[in-house]
């Protein structure tokens, strides 16, 4: 399975302390600067977002978010106003290697990079604890089917 995104927003919560605005010619193009890699990228504000990206309260709510991070007042989601010109960083973006939901589709954890969890909920921090960390080899796609199978059988849903 493709990586999906959720729209939680939670990686471009901080992303201001890396990607910052160096040049604004007030065309709705803008030029970013990466603070780390020192990289330069042109983005501009996708048609379709114009409104939301002038809706100014998410940058209120989180100041260290991406300049461009918006949350529809909606539908609750967080959305990327130059998602069709963001830069490669946030394009090659995955904030998981696995997903796990509860039944009703919430968030239960994750699991990050090589084998990183990160729990929502007790009752999966537990069944991880006695069930899926004894398992060895977190790099491989068998430990991730022996996962899979662990966490659909105890009634979540995962996602890759």
């Amino acid at each position: 399975m493709v990586f999906e995104c959720q729209q939680c927003g939670e990686c471009c919560s901080i992303m201001g302390q890396v990607l910052v605005v160096c040049e604004d010619p007030g065309t709705k193009k803008y030029v970013l600067s990466n603070q780390y890699t020192g990289e330069k990228t042109t983005v501009e504000i996708d048609p379709d977002k114009v409104d939301l990206y002038e809706d100014r309260s998410t940058i209120e709510r989180f100041p260290e978010a991406c300049p461009f991070l918006r949350f529809n007042r909606e539908d609750g989601r967080a959305y990327c106003t130059v998602h069709l010109t963001r830069p490669d960083m946030c394009r090659d973006f995955g904030c998981w290697r696995l997903l796990i939901l509860r039944p009703d589709g919430r968030r239960a954890g994750r699991v990050m990079c090589q084998s990183h969890f990160c729990p929502d909920d007790s009752d999966l921090a537990r069944l991880w604890e006695e069930r899926i960390r004894p398992i060895d080899d977190p790099g491989g796609a068998e430990w991730d089917r022996s996962v899979i199978s662990i966490l659909t059988r105890a009634g979540y849903q995962v996602r890759i």
